[in-house]
Formats: structure tokens, sequence, C-alpha cells
């Protein structure tokens, strides 16, 4: 939701390269009284009202249908059992290697997981040791419980998160 951006773009009169010069004099031609080629009413010429690609496609979504879109999806991936709920966040020291030896040891023990291409660990503030670990980690993405939205959660394949996290999210 909200991905979608404005491509359109027409030229105006004064973005057309064309010379600037009046296209005929003021009086005694027979013709009406014109500027210069770029004004809409020639061919060639700006256009008049086209869309300038500045056009805002976003839609807001109230605090209530946010929380209720993202308890569902959570709750879709509890039922397909995509979702894993672990404390080993507060003794994981902040190195790469430990968050590839989690990772692994949990793949071991979930079927769900080891089949799984895109792996969402979710966060808080708080765990940066759990940032620092998992930030270099192949097929890992980190999501903050500030910034979570459904897009990034349908993105994944199976979810992890800690206890605090759960917290937070209620």
């Amino acid at each position: 939701m909200n991905q979608r951006s404005s491509y359109a773009k027409t030229k105006t009169r004064s973005e057309v390269n064309a010379t600037r010069k009046k296209v005929w004099r003021q009086k005694g031609t027979g013709n009406a009284r014109h500027g210069n080629r770029t004004a809409p009413i020639f061919v060639g010429g700006g256009v008049a009202m086209g869309p300038d690609g500045q056009q805002n496609y976003s839609l807001k979504l109230t605090k209530k249908m946010r929380r209720l879109a993202i308890r569902g999806v959570l709750t879709k991936f509890a039922k397909e059992n995509r979702i894993l709920i672990i404390d080993k966040f507060k003794e994981l020291t902040p190195k790469t290697k430990e968050g590839i030896k989690l990772i692994t040891g949990l793949k071991t023990v979930n079927k769900v997981l080891s089949e799984s291409q895109k792996i969402g660990i979710i966060t808080t503030k708080s765990l940066s040791n759990v940032k620092r670990a998992f930030s270099n980690v192949s097929k890992t993405s980190l999501l903050s419980t500030k910034s979570l939205n459904i897009y990034d959660l349908l993105n994944q394949n199976f979810l992890i998160l800690s206890q605090k996290t759960i917290k937070n999210l209620k």
C-alpha cells in the first residue's frame, strides 16, 4: 500500500523547446493574434492542464486500522506456524557470527524456518545487539516495532520475535 508513484508528466508552454518569437505580427495579416508557438493552441506546443508528475496517491490509514491489519497479518503467520518467539536475544552478542549461529541452530529445529527464503526479525529499539548481529546476515531483514508496516510483514516468509517485542506490539 502507498507504493504507487506518479510517472506521467507533460511539458507546459514554458518547458517546450521552441523559439519565443512572435509567430506573426499583431496586425495586418488577417490571422488571429498570437504570441509564440509554445502556446497550447498550436501543434507541438505545451499542454495546458496536463499531469505534472507530482500526484500523490498515498492513503492514510487510521491507527486502529493499521493496528488491526498488523494483528491480522501476525495471526495469519501464527496459524501457518511461520512465527517463532524466542528469549535468546538478551544474551546475544553484537557479532554477525553469533547471529548466523542462532539462525542455523533454529533452522535445525524448525522445518518451516529452514525452507524460508526471507526471514524477518522484529526488534525493539532497546535491542541494539540484535541489530548489530543480524544487519549483515543474508536473507534476513530487521524490522522495528515503531516502523512496522503491513508491506514489510507480508514480504517475509518467516518471523522471529522476542517476548519484549510482543509486549510492545500490544
